[in-house]
């Protein structure tokens, strides 16, 4: 691990002597791939940086006690010694975490696709209220929010609803929340009180970006444009700029109904495209490393049920990690911060885990 800190510490210097050649500057495709790197660097080479200095403290602190007689000074030398070693293994545990594999779709920007399961209308409601928590939890973040499309029903409630998130990182934190979340609570429209259990289901997929080579042939899609529809307001236009874009070798069928404009609606078709074009590619990877998706905390089986809402008991549990919070209305509200935090440290301990079976 040392020798390839070591590494990282001569790249980053090499990566700061590169970044001030003005050749460099002027090729902007270069220099924005070489702030990127110089980016993922500097925490790492940081913590090491803090990693030899609590080394060199502990050095230090044992050759004051091997020569001070003077009973305060060995004192403090002691004390010195305790907190340096403390600081070492923070700093030897977290760069672990640091240099363990990063998911190369981390950084992007993603599309988000919300479905009613089942239970009816119940189930449109909640589609409704999941999508109204990210996009709380996204202006948290002062994250970018674009309605995609959605088929509502006529109670405030959405069939199915797909929108991008754009944000530095947005994908290494929502990857977490795809999978089937379930609902328990009485609804509105039952009169005897009793206790419903209702399901909606979450894909989170990266945004596909030039460097993903997703190549779609004019020949393998077709496009067909019409007038938006839906329940009134904005989603609702009077001229066919509404797109539907079919991809014949996957049965892939994407819409988009939000712009007023054709050419912008078309865009955003093809950017949802291209990202469940990747996706199918990721999850043909993951099927093939079985013991990697395994590893992973939910971020991999879109069938697994990941969540229950329990409104009776104001209790929400994300059933991967065991995790119970009695804060549900603050979590309806966006503050889910705490859910993926905890995913993000079962996820990382399972890959620390693994790498230390196969060392």
């Amino acid at each position: 691990m040392f020798d390839k800190l070591e590494d990282l510490v001569a790249r980053l210097e090499e990566l700061q002597n590169l970044l001030s050649d003005p050749a460099v500057v002027s090729d902007q495709d270069k220099f924005r791939r070489l702030m990127k790197e110089q980016s993922e660097l500097a925490p790492i080479v940081d913590k090491y940086n803090e990693y030899k200095a609590a080394k060199q403290t502990i050095e230090d602190s044992l050759i004051m006690l091997d020569e001070e007689s003077d009973e305060e000074l060995r004192e403090l030398a002691k004390e010195e010694l305790n907190s340096a070693k403390e600081e070492l293994e923070a700093c030897e545990n977290a760069l672990k975490i640091l240099l363990l594999p990063k998911d190369p779709n981390d950084d992007k920007n993603v599309i988000v696709e919300i479905r009613a399961g089942a239970g009816g209308d119940e189930a449109a409601l909640f589609a409704a209220e999941l999508y109204r928590m990210y996009v709380h939890y996204a202006e948290g973040r002062r994250w970018k929010c674009e309605l995609a499309s959605v088929e509502e029903i006529g109670i405030g409630g959405m069939k199915s609803v797909t929108f991008m998130v754009t944000g530095q990182g947005a994908y290494s934190v929502l990857k977490y929340e795809s999978g089937v979340h379930r609902v328990q609570r009485v609804p509105e429209t039952e009169s005897g009180g009793r206790i419903h259990t209702s399901t909606a289901s979450v894909a989170v997929l990266p945004e596909a970006e030039e460097i993903d080579e997703i190549d779609i042939p004019e020949k393998d899609y077709r496009i067909d444009v019409m007038r938006a529809s839906g329940n009134g307001g904005q989603c609702v236009n009077t001229t066919d700029s509404a797109v539907r874009l079919t991809h014949y070798p996957t049965g892939i069928v994407v819409y988009s109904q939000t712009e007023k404009s054709q050419l912008q609606n078309k865009a955003k078709a093809f950017a949802l495209l291209r990202a469940k074009l990747l996706d199918l590619e990721m999850q043909k990877r993951h099927d093939e490393e079985a013991d990697l998706r395994k590893s992973q905390v939910g971020t991999g089986d879109r069938s697994e049920k990941i969540r229950t809402y329990n409104f009776p008991q104001g209790r929400v549990t994300d059933h991967r990690i065991g995790l119970t919070l009695y804060k549900l209305d603050k979590i309806m509200n966006g503050e889910i911060q705490e859910i993926i935090d905890a995913c993000i440290a079962a996820d990382q301990a399972a890959k620390l885990s693994k790498m230390q079976e196969q060392s």
